[in-house]
């Protein structure tokens, strides 16, 4: 009786080098709460990153290798991108947008959230809407789909606003506690959790429709189809399983550091619907 046959080892660049030195390399932010932060011992957390550590048991577990180490990377909105283009993450666990100009340079895998761009005023500000920021000062973070955005809106509506950028989603909160800014404006999502962490969650509200619709995926480079296939496979797996889900209900709808208060966001329908029929295919 003939053996079964015996599936091949994948092979590519991220996946070969991960075989040689038993390390993934793992990018994260340091405030995108409840995706990708710092808790007080500056050690990575959060959402995304549980998620990366899934794909990273998992490929593991392809490449038949003992054991794998992940090596956490600190990145910024602003270099994130690059830092996968140049191989120096494997895997970006963040916040970030799948889109068609990102498409040309990286990869992603199946979204683990959909949100949308939304504002941040302080709570006795009467904004409520980006025609209200009219003659006034909006920030948002370098490198996201959200300022640009907002600085294409502001051009075609004339409203003069003021676009300011700052480096980091803490950064531009404090800008606008400080008075330096009148909004901020950013995936909701990511505003809720800001707030919920910052020193007095009464003084700011997030307000608006949604500018934009953000699907949120983890990144990869572009020129490893196996390693690509390895985390969609293992995404769609966490999905239809359910583990997804009790991955986003510890992070969205339980306590969670720094203030172990929970951000009480149940899953919107964008998502749940998406993930009925898990792809990596999203518009736009």
């Amino acid at each position: 009786m003939a053996a079964p046959p015996v599936a091949a080892v994948p092979t590519g660049p991220v996946l070969d080098r991960i075989r040689q030195t038993g390390k993934i390399l793992i990018a994260h932010r340091e405030s995108s709460l409840p995706f990708s932060y710092l808790d007080a011992d500056k050690k990575p957390m959060g959402y995304a990153v549980d998620l990366c550590l899934k794909l990273a048991e998992a490929v593991r577990k392809r490449l038949e290798i003992k054991a794998i180490a992940p090596e956490f990377v600190l990145v910024t909105a602003g270099n994130r991108i690059q830092m996968v283009v140049d191989g120096k993450a494997d895997l970006e666990c963040g916040s970030t947008t799948n889109n068609a100009e990102r498409r040309q340079k990286v990869a992603f895998t199946i979204p683990h959230y959909i949100t949308g761009a939304r504002y941040m005023v302080l709570a006795d500000s009467p904004i409520a809407e980006l025609p209200m920021f009219e003659g006034k000062k909006l920030v948002s973070t370098k490198g996201t789909t959200p300022l640009k955005e907002v600085d294409r809106a502001n051009r075609e509506r004339l409203l003069r606003i003021t676009i300011l950028e700052a480096p980091e989603h803490a950064k531009a909160m404090q800008m606008v506690l400080a008075g330096e800014a009148d909004g901020f404006v950013m995936d909701d999502v990511l505003l809720y959790g800001l707030i919920s962490s910052s020193a007095d969650p009464g003084k700011l509200k997030v307000v608006g429709k949604f500018l934009t619709i953000e699907p949120l995926a983890i990144m990869m480079r572009k020129d490893d189809p196996e390693f690509k296939k390895i985390c969609d496979e293992e995404m769609k797996r966490l999905i239809l399983s359910r583990e997804a889900y009790a991955i986003y209900d510890r992070w969205f709808n339980k306590p969670i550091p720094p203030k172990n208060l929970p951000l009480n966001l149940p899953m919107n329908y964008l998502l749940r619907d998406f993930w009925k029929y898990p792809s990596d295919q999203v518009p736009g």
